[in-house]
């Protein structure tokens, strides 16, 4: 009896082992559904969204905080908190945020929308909102081993006024130039609307929870099966994309995986135009339509278009390969962030939706200089190096060449108005291995230089990217604003 009681325990949970997490990290997960919006009609479906990827979350493992129809003010404290309560976790942590709701791109930077949002112009956006990549940068200011971004936020833009301007979809955000580490999937491309969907869940959430849920698989397979079945489940219409700079391997459920029906075999890491389409020659439109979704590369599309061109599938891929392109070169031009790139946008893509964001930005940039290159400078404990003379009083009389021999003193043209402190000396000026070096007894009397600051740069370190999301992620993300 003993034993009829012992394995009616262990059988069962033998049976359950592939739907238990994937392994014993700090899973945290904050979950955001965004429906009963004032100002503009309810979504259907981002409550339901929400609800449903709480729990799958919860079956793989993560502590899930979870909540709905937020304010701008809510949303920012719960991201705080969410923040607090990964640092309180450790560094092992795998930190995950899933939102449903409308989002917005305004100037390329990408907005998570509150319901409590009432715009009435474009740059109400940014005071009324909350940015996406403040989301990053909040969930990278604290020590975690993994950041995953989930966004089902790609519906149509509800305000009238703003769709007349602002670009559609939300921008591109590159993971693969920030910090190590975090995955972002959108529930459409860049530059596309999503749909909200006719059942109970949008298109993208009922894909996630169905290859969420299947043991075993690595996070990249999971969003490949995602991309491929809304693909399906929309008729070509919506794809979803993502973008992934991990490092570590993670399964959302642990177990064997399962045999793969729909992914392809493994293919090379980077093919050309002509492999691939000596790959789709020949093959049914759906089965070649299918690797191309999974593969979601520019080159696959490519090949794609050209072997099925004039076929709805094949105008469908042709759409999502000049819209990535475009959507690539409107990234670039916001991270260079002027006047000269905006401009070189419009050459190449005169007539888009993007089109009015970037003639504004044009004028908003017209009195900005051009970023000047960056110059080191040597400034030892007691004396400042100039590679240059910077300012008058610094300068060599005219028509007087610098002596070529170090530690020969230079005569100092006399300042029509010299900064004095009474009862201190001036500083002297002399010349060490062809440098003109400023001997300054204290107090230090500062020479100003004219013009503008020496070492003007652009914060390129990801963003998007180039340079990264804007604001202050790891060297990151792009810079924030003008």
């Amino acid at each position: 009896m003993l034993r009829r009681s012992l394995l009616s325990l262990i059988v069962p949970a033998a049976i359950l082992l592939g739907a238990v997490p994937a392994s014993a990290e700090n899973r945290l997960a904050l979950v955001i559904g965004q429906s009963a919006y004032k100002s503009v009609p309810a979504l259907p479906n981002p409550a339901n969204d929400a609800k449903a990827v709480s729990q799958m979350l919860t079956d793989a493992g993560f502590a899930v905080t979870a909540a709905s129809d937020l304010s701008q003010d809510e949303m920012r404290a719960r991201l705080s908190d969410f923040a607090g309560q990964v640092a309180a976790k450790g560094a092992d942590t795998v930190a995950l945020v899933f939102y449903a709701g409308h989002g917005l791109q305004i100037d390329g930077e990408n907005y998570l929308v509150p319901v409590d949002v009432d715009p009435k112009r474009e740059a109400d956006i940014p005071i009324q909102a909350v940015r996406l990549n403040d989301v990053l940068n909040t969930l990278t200011s604290v020590p975690s081993r993994m950041r995953i971004v989930l966004l089902d936020a790609c519906r149509n833009n509800p305000f009238p006024e703003l769709s007349k301007t602002a670009g559609h979809g939300l921008a591109i955000v590159d993971a693969r130039v920030g910090a190590p580490g975090t995955f972002v999937s959108f529930s459409t491309s860049p530059g596309a609307e999503a749909e909200d969907g006719s059942g109970a869940n949008s298109p993208y959430t009922t894909a996630l929870l169905a290859s969420a849920k299947e043991p075993g698989i690595p996070i990249e397979d999971t969003f490949k099966r995602v991309r491929l079945a809304v693909n399906r489940a929309t008729d070509g219409r919506q794809t979803p994309w993502d973008s992934s700079s991990l490092t570590d391997d993670f399964r959302f459920m642990a177990g064997a995986a399962a045999s793969p029906a729909v992914t392809p075999p493994p293919a090379p890491a980077k093919r050309t135009v002509d492999e691939w389409k000596r790959e789709l020659q020949g093959k049914p439109i759906e089965a070649a339509n299918e690797l191309m979704v999974v593969d979601g590369s520019d080159e696959s599309y490519e090949a794609f278009a050209a072997i099925f061109a004039g076929t709805p599938r094949g105008l469908q891929a042709r759409d999502w390969l000049d819209r990535h392109r475009r959507m690539v070169a409107w990234n670039n031009a916001v991270l260079a962030n002027t006047a000269a790139a905006y401009r070189g946008f419009l050459a190449q893509y005169p007539d888009t939706d993007l089109t009015a964001t970037a003639r504004k930005m044009i004028e908003r940039l017209r009195y900005r200089p051009d970023p000047a290159p960056a110059v080191a400078l040597s400034m030892p404990a007691t004396s400042v190096a100039l590679a240059a003379p910077t300012c008058p009083c610094n300068a060599a009389p005219p028509q007087q060449p610098l002596q070529q021999r170090a530690n020969v003193p230079v005569k100092k043209r006399a300042d029509p108005d010299p900064p004095r402190r009474a009862g201190k000396r001036p500083p002297r000026v002399v010349v060490e291995d062809d440098v003109v070096v400023v001997r300054r007894p204290p107090p230090t009397v500062v020479y100003e230089p004219a013009g503008p600051p020496i070492g003007i740069g652009i914060g390129i370190g990801i963003g998007g990217g180039g340079g990264g999301y804007r604001g202050n992620y790891g060297g990151g993300y792009r810079r924030g604003g003008y």
